[in-house]
């Protein structure tokens, strides 16, 4: 087994590997939109393609904004979302996280730069996954998202976590001090990305083939 590296390490390593080539400059598409608040939703239990093609529905039918999504009737709106499954949860929580939005901050802009992880932690049908992937990718936030891929990633290198504060931390505490703290919005944007990327690439069943990071460590 490759020997667990800090996460300063493995960083470094996968960014060797030109993993990003391609994609967005910050991974996630529509960084800093309201797109990615729609987009941290549906993609709860759900493949990337299904919510693209519900994201493309909601620009198509112009409901891809805060007010269109609280405004919109609640059948039409799981229509529209329809392809990223379990779309009945996913609207009522799209719509209430939108009207609540609108009520405390008037507008994405002013939610964006003012938006506490706590305030969404408290909206429902917002887990930390999802909290900090609005905070990362919305809203430019210095928030390391850990998910599925990450726990896979670590644990081909014998690491296992108890909690996904325990992951985090481990991703952060590798991270924070080698960077200037304006560069952690999108440091913590683009790891979160390059591992993606990389078990989607060297997955092997359920397990991943970290033979590949072995000689950057």
């Amino acid at each position: 087994m490759v020997p667990l590296p800090d996460a300063n390490t493995l960083y470094s390593a996968l960014d060797a590997l030109n993993l990003l080539e391609g994609k967005p400059p910050m991974w996630w598409p529509d960084y800093g939109t309201f797109a990615v608040v729609v987009g941290a939703v549906l993609t709860q239990n759900s493949q990337w393609t299904r919510v693209e093609q519900s994201l493309a529905n909601l620009d198509t039918a112009g409901a891809l904004s805060a007010e269109a999504i609280a405004d919109a009737d609640p059948g039409e709106l799981m229509e529209l979302i329809r392809p990223s499954g379990l779309f009945k949860n996913k609207a009522r929580v799209l719509q209430a996280l939108s009207a609540a939005l609108l009520e405390a901050y008037g507008d994405f802009e002013t939610f964006r730069n003012e938006v506490s992880r706590e305030w969404l932690l408290e909206q429902k049908g917002i887990g930390p996954e999802t909290a900090d992937s609005i905070l990362c990718y919305a809203c430019g936030r210095d928030a390391m998202v850990v998910d599925a891929y990450t726990a896979r990633l670590l644990r081909a290198f014998g690491f296992e976590h108890e909690s996904y504060d325990d992951l985090q931390a481990w991703c952060v505490e590798g991270i924070a001090g080698r960077f200037e703290a304006q560069e952690l919005p999108s440091i913590y944007a683009l790891f979160h990305g390059m591992i993606v990327e990389y078990v989607k690439r060297y997955k092997k069943g359920r397990e991943v083939d970290v033979e590949a990071l072995a000689p950057l460590l």
